[in-house]
């Protein structure tokens, strides 16, 4: 049996551990997981199991949720974030970045945090988990990939003001982005010669300058650069032709310009399936494409879907990049 996945807890208040019982009740037959929380705020009736080491979790996964117990001092209250919870989320993930580091867990999945009961309540100075990540396992740049069956996705900018992408894009950032995607779709994805298209800033990208001179003057000299070091890319294309059944089937992901040009076509084509995927780590992590859904925590309706899907491609990622 492979290497268990190190599952960090994520905002108490929030569905992950309702989603996180939920994936392993799924999975626990085929994918191993710790999880790393307060087991108090486990759904009643959850069977869960303490245990020392990420070996126990191996035996223990086929039973119970194996849990490295952390006590967070304060119940959980569903909907509610509490700011004393959260020097405890930030323990929880550094130990599963501990343990993925040490090479005894093969992935981290982390469930959805609340960033401003981070920095109501331990002061955390990070945009996101994602830096939080980066910074973690001591990476220059890690970069957003949303993952399913259906589509990959990566954005060049993320959580900006529209009106401030044009400016945030950069010959360098965008050449970065594509050689970290390159390169984790080669050792991650397991595809050896990976197809690329980048999608246009523009509408009609630029159409030839007429609306807009970015892809003359930053995109197209990038991707041509890149393909001449023999980089299979496509662009800069029109994003509104690039998604569709026979274009998706040309490539193996796509590159586009700004967050919602590259999330509106992955959560329609799989809202309950996507990934979020970081890549450029050390090391493997995924996470459900969702937040901590205040609204129906606590309430038996969270949908594990993504979880569960984070959990295995994660499993695969492992596979792919370690063998196990």
């Amino acid at each position: 049996m492979m290497r268990p996945i190190a599952v960090s807890c994520g905002e108490p208040a929030g569905i992950g551990p309702e989603i996180a019982a939920g994936a392993w009740a799924a999975l626990r037959d085929t994918v191993p997981i710790l999880w790393i929380g307060d087991p108090a705020h486990l759904p009643e009736g959850t069977p869960w199991q303490a245990v020392a080491s990420a070996d126990q979790a191996k035996t223990a996964a086929a039973t119970a949720l194996p849990v490295l117990a952390q006590d967070f001092g304060a119940p959980r209250r569903p909907g509610t974030p509490d700011p004393a919870h959260a020097p405890h989320v930030i323990a929880a993930i550094e130990a599963a970045v501990r343990l993925v580091d040490s090479g005894d867990c093969a992935a981290l999945c982390t469930a959805p945090i609340h960033k401003q009961a981070l920095i109501d309540g331990a002061g955390f100075a990070y945009p996101g988990h994602t830096e939080f990540l980066a910074h973690l396992g001591g990476a220059d740049r890690a970069v957003m990939m949303l993952a399913s069956d259906a589509l990959r996705v990566v954005p060049a900018t993320i959580h900006i003001p529209l009106a401030e992408v044009p400016q945030a894009l950069s010959a360098r950032g965008l050449t970065d982005t594509i050689l970290i995607t390159h390169a984790a779709l080669i050792r991650d994805f397991g595809i050896p010669a990976p197809r690329m298209a980048v999608a246009g800033l523009n509408p009609h990208a630029g159409e030839g300058g007429k609306i807009g001179r970015e892809e003359i003057e930053m995109i197209t000299p990038v991707l041509d650069a890149l393909r001449a070091e023999g980089l299979d890319i496509a662009g800069p294309l029109s994003a509104d032709t690039m998604f569709h059944g026979a274009a998706r089937a040309r490539y193996d992901v796509a590159i586009a310009m700004y967050h919602d040009q590259a999330l509106i076509p992955i959560k329609t084509l799989a809202f309950d399936e996507g990934v979020n995927v970081t890549l450029g780590l050390p090391f493997i992590r995924t996470s459900p494409d969702h937040g901590t859904a205040f609204d129906i925590a606590g309430t038996g309706t969270a949908n594990p879907a993504s979880m569960i899907a984070a959990l295995r491609m994660a499993a695969r990622m492992a596979e792919a990049r370690h063998g196990r």
